[in-house]
């Protein structure tokens, strides 16, 4: 195999193979060009597939229950006081810049998910949207930032508030953002000495958020003809001269893979799990309330209370347990008995008018390796992710068509992309390509072992 000199990865947060292998293929000229002379296929997720965990188990060949996180929240410990955001100094496991840099190699990484704080590499690191502002120590090494300064002045890490009905204003903003960090990203490129080059675009994540009913006519409310329907093509037009801009002059000896986390589908409805919980008698409140109220700002009756869950694109659900939550109620001998009811409950819930809706609930100890810290105790994708969870109680319905957080028209998919070109990339891509199999193909492309912990495959 021929050796690369040198890796770039061009990740595309939530961009889904619909629109870049087919229906916009004729109109991203270089995102189709370099499929016509390399490999592309389908890039399976990870369980669940969203953003943190996706972008640290691709870079690490780790799922989620193995990392420990199982979104941007996580319970902190089985108490019942909240959750903790999913930063980078919750990843324990090696990442592909941990592993390149002991080996000697300059890395650079620029905006990828769950980098804030950053880490001391050999090379140069730029965090990601979860940095709170470019005030924060959010560069690797400090010094970057006034470098950044200079480059591209107000650097954007993420789009304010996308969820909103101003979606001409998000669209303004995405456009801002991402030009600034390809910007950035062709200095870094033309300033550094880098073997490994890793961009993360969150630009298309928030686009389907805002504008994906301008956009799929099988959403619910497709709404065709518009401007912003035209303006979501045009953004990922846009996108593909960045790419292009990116990528050009790169020369034969450098590698390249264009990949995403996972997709993005028209978001149906949502669930408000825990009215359901409720009027089903496994959760119970000390004051209910009168109008739609996250659940976390309702008081629960602990010892009245079985179960509770989370919202977010999939329901994480908790049981409460005796001798392990503080007020548990459910007695271990039930718990087994406790989770299969609630699959069989929860998978047969249809939408208002009883109709099957696809909903799967998994126990974490069936899809990880192993499950660290404090998993969920089960994991439902309603709709098989066609609905989001809602989490909010209050109203008295279990079946919603909005957001309690704000306008949003997508939910995640299980399946991304992935493009690869240039010297030591594969040939094909396997029909059972996975996000795992990302670094193992990089370390083998560069001539670096393969640590024997990591669960995908090298695809060369």
């Amino acid at each position: 195999m021929a050796r690369p000199r040198r890796l770039m990865i061009v990740g595309l947060d939530c961009v889904a193979p619909e629109i870049v292998f087919d229906d916009m293929r004729n109109e991203l000229p270089v995102l189709s060009g370099l499929m016509e002379r390399g490999a592309w296929g389908r890039l399976e997720s990870c369980d669940p597939p969203i953003t943190v965990p996706a972008w640290s188990c691709m870079m690490s060949s780790k799922d989620p229950g193995t990392l420990g996180f199982y979104g941007f929240r996580n319970r902190k410990d089985h108490s019942y006081d909240g959750m903790a955001f999913a930063t980078s100094e919750k990843v324990r496991a090696d990442r592909l810049w941990d592993i390149l840099s002991r080996a000697g190699k300059h890395v650079v990484a620029l905006g990828v998910p769950q980098t804030f704080p950053p880490r001391q590499v050999n090379g140069e690191m730029v965090s990601c949207f979860l940095t709170p502002s470019t005030d924060s120590r959010y560069t690797y090494p400090e010094a970057l930032k006034e470098e950044i300064r200079e480059v591209v002045g107000d650097y954007m890490v993420d789009v304010p508030d996308y969820r909103t009905d101003d979606r001409e204003r998000v669209v303004r903003d995405i456009h801002t953002m991402t030009e600034r960090r390809f910007a950035l990203a062709r200095h870094l490129r033309d300033t550094r000495p880098w073997d490994f080059f890793m961009l993360v675009e969150m630009g298309p994540d928030r686009l389907h958020h805002a504008l994906w009913r301008f956009y799929d006519p099988n959403h619910p409310d497709y709404a065709p003809g518009t401007p912003l329907g035209a303006a979501f093509r045009d953004y990922y037009r846009y996108l593909d001269s960045e790419v292009g801009s990116l990528i050009e002059g790169l020369g034969d000896d450098t590698a390249l893979m264009v990949v995403s986390d996972h997709g993005a589908q028209a978001m149906f409805g949502g669930i408000q799990i825990n009215e359901w919980l409720m009027q089903n008698g496994y959760l119970a409140l000390v004051d209910r309330p009168s109008e739609q109220t996250p659940i976390a700002r309702c008081t629960i009756d602990w010892p009245r209370t079985r179960v509770w869950a989370d919202g977010g694109y999939y329901s994480r659900i908790f049981l409460n347990v005796k001798d392990r939550e503080p007020d548990g109620s459910v007695d271990p001998a039930d718990y087994e008995p406790l989770r299969d009811e609630l699959i069989r409950k929860l998978e047969a819930l249809g939408d208002e008018d009883g109709n099957s809706i696809g909903t799967r609930v998994f126990r974490p100890e069936d899809m990880y390796r192993e499950v660290n810290n404090v998993a969920p105790d089960l994991i439902a994708y309603f709709g098989n992710l066609g609905w989001r969870s809602i989490g909010s109680v209050g109203d008295g319905r279990v079946h919603v068509r909005e957001n309690d957080t704000g306008p949003d028209d997508a939910n995640h998919a299980k399946f991304g992309i992935s493009i690869f070109a240039g010297p030591g990339m594969p040939a094909a891509v396997p029909a059972d390509a996975h996000l795992f199999d990302i670094a193992p193909t990089v370390l083998t492309a560069l001539g670096v072992p393969v640590p024997a912990d990591m669960q995908g495959r090298s695809l060369v």
